[in-house]
């Protein structure tokens, strides 16, 4: 007799069903006041949080995929958003930072991404806020943790 998978029980789905349900949210909300898809929008974060990183360290920070980074990436070096430049070590990588259009559009955007995280999480207790995200990181880790 073969397992039954109750995929409304299943933890994978439910994370995933979640995950789409709030970015689905934000993704609409960031297109109409900003015109930035989700990707571009989390490489802009990580950029305005920790300066100029490769496509590389942008793949791994983010956990998207290459063609995902480089496709966000490249949107936002046409809107002039974001600098990619020659690695001085290696020529073959290329650091992306933000502009200083860039950068003012994070400053305008952060705040409302604060706005939109709270209102998520209103329904929830500091404990339970705490609580969240410590099972978020021990799951991150277990997923990490899997061979």
């Amino acid at each position: 007799m073969s397992a039954q998978l109750d995929l409304a029980a299943f933890l994978p789905y439910r994370l995933s069903i979640a995950s789409n349900a709030v970015s689905d949210r934000i993704a609409s909300h960031y297109q109409a006041r900003f015109g930035l898809s989700i990707p571009a929008w989390r490489l802009m974060a990580v950029l305005g949080q920790g300066g100029a990183m490769s496509q590389r360290e942008l793949v791994h920070a983010t956990r998207m995929d290459k063609v995902t980074v480089s496709r966000a990436s490249a949107a936002l070096v046409e809107r002039a958003l974001v600098t990619r430049e020659a690695s001085h070590s290696d020529g073959r990588s290329h650091h992306l930072a933000l502009t200083p259009a860039g950068r003012s559009l994070y400053e305008e955007i952060a705040p409302a991404a604060l706005a939109i995280e709270a209102r998520l999480l209103e329904g929830l207790t500091e404990a339970e806020r705490t609580q969240l995200a410590s099972l978020l990181d021990r799951l991150r880790d277990a997923a990490d943790a899997l061979i």
